[in-house]
């Protein structure tokens, strides 16, 4: 059965994370009924940044703006199923802890926890204060789940590319997609 997505990029490290989720997800088309794609400005400067180049545009689903409160994921009645945030920042994951959905990101995930849907967070912080952990657990109670930008090496990854891979598999994985990534034991 196909699945609704949204995939949201905050401006915490990490785009890298966000360019393999968004070309991870494009060759998931038999799993993916409908994909939305919603970044902060902040977003934008770390993509450029990190990457060395401007933010396509010709993505294959659509970009909304932040104050877009019209996309359809904005609404529990759209059925969107999932939602990763990749990465999330710590502050976009504070407002989300403390219900604030002044954009279309928060309110979004805020629409997973209010459904009971899948909400990953892809943090991409450190070191955590208590503030952050204290969040993570009122996420984590609410039913969000926190998949730490944390690589794994024992698939043995020879380039980054590969390494980044494994925390979008991982996550792609925890939101109920088949990512078809290294299993241990497989």
């Amino acid at each position: 059965m196909k699945k609704k997505l949204v995939i949201g990029i905050t401006g915490a490290s990490g785009a890298p994370y966000a360019k393999a989720l968004i070309e991870k997800v494009a060759t998931l088309q038999n799993q993916v009924e409908a994909c939305g794609l919603v970044m902060s400005e902040s977003a934008k400067v770390v993509w450029e940044t990190e990457l060395g180049k401007n933010i396509p545009m010709n993505f294959p689903f659509p970009i909304y703006a932040r104050d877009n409160f019209m996309a359809p994921f904005a609404s529990g009645s759209a059925g969107y199923e999932a939602m990763i945030i990749c990465p999330c920042s710590t502050g976009t994951m504070g407002r989300i802890a403390g219900g604030i959905s002044n954009d279309l990101m928060t309110r979004a995930a805020d629409v997973m926890l209010k459904e009971r849907r899948k909400l990953v967070l892809v943090l991409r912080e450190t070191p955590l204060n208590l503030v952050h952990i204290r969040n993570m657990e009122t996420i984590t109670l609410a039913g969000g789940i926190i998949c730490p930008a944390s690589p794994s090496f024992y698939s043995q990854p020879e380039t980054v590319d590969a390494l980044v891979n494994t925390v979008v598999d991982r996550a792609l994985q925890l939101a109920g997609f088949d990512a078809k990534g290294f299993r241990w034991g497989s």
